[in-house]
């Protein structure tokens, strides 16, 4: 039997990168990878191609080369990065073409990487966090958990995938340990002493390969993952340990978080101010156990650490 395509949104990115890394490392699995990009001719896109890996062109502003970019497959990995252009508009009209495109093209099963609307616990009348940008509160959760209703409304099986904080975010995002005015290192977020369910981007494509796998056990389902849930302090004393020195945990106030002016502060205030202050709401669908029966080989903090110590810079 030939085995069923499954096209991935973002495949030279963190997520769609990691499921197609997973789909390849399952050699008699029943799919096989069909990679999407904006730029197959990129030095990610030729990577995936000497792998063996269809790499299609297609833009997730351009519903006509998604359509085509889906035609024949049977499942769709479908992820958009808020981060690219800052905008929830952009965002929730990329997601209405990627619903749009599944449906025109038959695909059988989606996965739509989201996140929770935090307006339905903070409403915008809400003044404990500024809303932002006229109608949000976390702009880049809201405008994906709106978007659920595009792929949920068009009739194609779906499984809602929520995922939880990057732990690759202390290599890449700037999140990572810092020397204060004493000389030590320390990690800085407006967590209090609440737990942050944690993920390393690599086991959310393992997680959303096993979704594939279960097929229609998930479908109509929305499955919320992680590695492990930590306090800020606990994520220190990880990080002390696999560094070999001494990193501090400096919980600040999100009111301090969001003026710390870099692009994007008061969005990511706001939202770890959101899982502070719904720690429980958060925290219990992202269920660790269920991860790991998705992906066996997902990583804690501590062997996340051990794996990629080296990458993270040390300023």
């Amino acid at each position: 039997m030939s085995k069923k395509i499954i096209a991935v949104i973002g495949a030279t990115g963190a997520q769609g990168g990691a499921l197609v890394k997973a789909i390849l490392a399952d050699k008699g699995g029943d799919f096989v990878a069909r990679a999407i990009t904006r730029k197959p001719d990129s030095d990610k896109g030729k990577a995936l191609a000497a792998e063996g890996v269809e790499v299609v062109a297609a833009d997730l502003d351009d519903p006509a080369s998604l359509k085509k970019a889906f035609e024949g497959a049977h499942g769709a990995y479908c992820v958009t990065n808020f981060w690219e252009h800052f905008s929830p508009e952009k965002e929730m009209a990329q997601a209405k073409n990627l619903a749009d495109a599944a449906k025109a093209a038959g695909v059988k099963h989606v996965i739509w990487s989201t996140l929770e609307d935090t307006r339905k616990l903070v409403p915008l009348t809400d003044d404990r966090m500024p809303t932002l940008k006229d109608k949000y509160k976390v702009p880049h959760f809201d405008a994906k958990g709106e978007s659920d209703a595009f792929f949920t409304g068009s009739g194609v099986p779906t499984t809602l995938l929520a995922t939880s904080f990057y732990w690759d975010n202390f290599i890449y995002f700037g999140m990572g340990p810092k020397k204060g005015e004493d000389g030590k290192l320390a990690i800085t977020l407006p967590m209090g002493d609440k737990k942050l369910p944690g993920i390393a981007a690599e086991d959310i494509g393992k997680c959303a390969y096993g979704i594939f796998k279960k097929g229609e056990a998930l479908f109509g389902k929305t499955v919320a993952i992680a590695g492990e849930h930590l306090t800020g302090a606990e994520m220190a004393k990880a990080l002390s340990h696999a560094l070999e020195q001494e990193v501090k945990y400096n919980a600040v106030p999100p009111a301090v978080f969001r003026s710390f002016g870099f692009p994007g502060a008061d969005d990511l205030g706001n939202m770890f101010q959101y899982k502070h202050d719904f720690e429980k709401e958060f925290c219990a669908p992202r269920d660790v156990a269920f991860s790991k029966e998705l992906n066996p080989e997902l990583q804690s903090f501590a062997t996340f650490l051990q794996k990629n110590k080296s990458r993270i810079p040390l300023e």
